[in-house]
């Protein structure tokens, strides 16, 4: 068995009393020593030089009530008790003379001394100077006092407390929660990058770069950043949100930096900009990728000077925010084409995510239905639910490699809205589903190749074209179109087959354009009718 050694300051004020009705309160320093499971080997008393009377008559009632332990006193002294550094320092140097052994355990009783002596006391524990536990006794809540009080022991490994390590994790689940708009993933790998965005949102104010397809999410995961950082208190001001792609010229200026009364045409009252209206809060700029040069050069200045001009300014305004960005675009590759400032690229992109479309999250798409229909019944006030088999088929489609989801959760938004919307009961059944189902089909197909449909159903029949294989048909449009472009056979030929020809003595270009519009039952005058 461990030797249990308690450290303790003098209570002048609690620890006080020299009369014989002294036994009939409670002080701490004695009252530690007075409970029959708690018995100590050894109390290290410290004192200033100014209570030395009232030291000798602690000890001594520590001695009468426990004669088992050893007592000895230390002199410690500060001349302001509510001086951090003095009082700090003093217990510093104790703690570092303090000859701490292996087969000894350390109690530091911090019930007694000012609020900064027990804040000191505590650091220093906390940071192992002291290698102990926290101690605290209190006086007895009971009718019939009990002089010995209560105690409880403060182990610092607040894992080790199940209502504390409940609590806080049930806060972090509580952020995640925040982040993903209250939907529980299922998804391991969107999960994982939810709990790195969640701690980087809460330990770093660095801009994020979050990076995905439309429709992925960039913009509410930015607003959902936002709230958890004020609810957090981290930012005080707006979330100011902006796309980047509907700003052009001086406009651009205008929306970001702000301008004079008077700067260009229309200016008729002065504008303190969106970067103004950010100050202190959060400024995301989506598709920033589409911002141009000029005011890339402003927006670097802005993030690293916290200030920027106005357009048509002499002086410069202020503004220290938090910055968010989404692209869609590869930045890298736009700044080797010299139309992203690779300066401002490396200032972004100190933390980078990638949102995976919804294609790559199958796992989420149910949960995602679920969620659509709750907000359909919280704004509308009906319960709508599908029937088994419908569900059925539209989950099967929808997690199918045949679903491209090309604009992500706003397809699948605009596609739970539409089957909501017709369905005549509170049930959306097999019709209303399949009917959906083809439409989504329709829409995708028509996204991929617009213009090759139309050319082709210029041409052919539907069942022509059902008969030609999909890998055929963009080339066969490719075909047509710069047919139709070109004066005759021979240039189309040449356009077409600029590589190859250049490895045959005769290239015979019309010949062999000839040739394969052949195997489709077309000819140079059916193209040019």
């Amino acid at each position: 068995m461990k030797k249990k050694v308690l450290i303790g300051l003098l209570g002048p004020n609690l620890d006080m009393g020299t009369k014989n009705t002294r036994w009939e309160k409670w002080r701490p320093s004695v009252a530690l020593c007075m409970h029959e499971d708690l018995a100590f080997d050894r109390y290290e008393l410290l004192y200033q030089k100014r209570f030395h009377l009232l030291a000798e008559t602690i000890s001594s009632d520590i001695l009468s009530v426990s004669p088992e332990t050893t007592l000895r006193q230390h002199h410690i002294d500060w001349r302001d008790p509510w001086d951090f550094v003095e009082v700090y320092s003093a217990l510093y140097d104790f703690a570092c003379h303090y000859s701490f052994k292996e087969d000894e355990e350390y109690f530091i009783n911090i019930t007694t001394g000012t609020h900064v002596a027990q804040i000191c006391l505590f650091l220093l524990t906390e940071s192992y100077h002291f290698p102990a536990q926290l101690i605290q006794s209190s006086p007895s809540q009971k009718k019939h006092k009990n002089v010995a009080g209560t105690y409880s022991i403060i182990d610092l490994d607040l894992s080790k407390y199940d209502s504390l390590a409940n609590r806080f994790q049930a806060e972090t689940f509580e952020s995640y929660d925040l982040l993903k708009s209250g939907i529980k993933t299922r998804d391991d790998k969107f999960n994982r990058l939810i709990e790195q965005i969640e701690k980087v949102c809460l330990r770093s104010d660095a801009p994020l770069l979050l990076r995905g397809p439309t429709g992925a999410g960039k913009s509410q995961l930015a607003s959902r950043i936002y709230e958890l950082r004020k609810q957090k208190h981290q930012l005080k001001g707006n979330f100011v949100e902006v796309n980047c792609a509907t700003l052009r010229g001086d406009a651009a200026m205008s929306t970001l930096f702000g301008h004079k009364k008077g700067s260009y045409t229309g200016a008729t009252s002065d504008r303190p900009g969106l970067l103004k209206e950010a100050d202190g809060g959060l400024l995301f700029l989506d598709e920033i990728g589409e911002l141009g040069l000029d005011e890339q050069a402003m927006l670097l200045r802005a993030l690293e000077d916290k200030s920027f001009l106005p357009l048509g300014s002499d002086s410069s305004t202020t503004s220290d925010f938090q910055l968010i960005c989404g692209t869609n675009r590869e930045l890298y590759k736009a700044s080797e084409e010299g139309l992203f400032r690779e300066d401002l690229l490396a200032r972004i992109n100190i933390w980078d995510f990638e949102l995976p479309g919804l294609k790559n999250r199958t796992a989420d798409i149910a949960p995602n239905i679920d969620h659509e229909l709750q907000k359909f019944a919280e704004s509308s006030g009906k319960l709508m639910r599908f029937t088994k088999e419908a569900r059925k088929s539209y989950l099967d489609f929808a997690t199918s490699a045949e679903a491209t989801w090309k604009s992500n959760f706003r397809d699948l938004n605009a596609s739970i809205h539409r089957m909501t919307t017709l369905a005549d009961s509170s049930r959306i059944g097999n019709d209303i589903c399949d009917k959906e189902v083809q439409r989504l089909q329709r829409q995708w197909q028509s996204l991929e190749h617009p213009r090759d449909e139309v050319i082709l159903n210029e041409l052919f029949s539907p069942n022509f074209i059902e008969s030609i294989d999909p890998f055929d048909r963009p080339q066969l449009a490719k075909v047509i179109q710069t047919c139709r472009e070109s004066k005759n056979l021979s240039e189309a030929g040449r356009k077409l087959f600029c590589v190859s020809r250049k490895n045959k003595k005769v290239p015979n270009d019309a010949d062999r354009l000839r040739k394969y519009l052949a195997r489709f039952e077309l000819s140079w005058k059916d193209i040019k009718a």
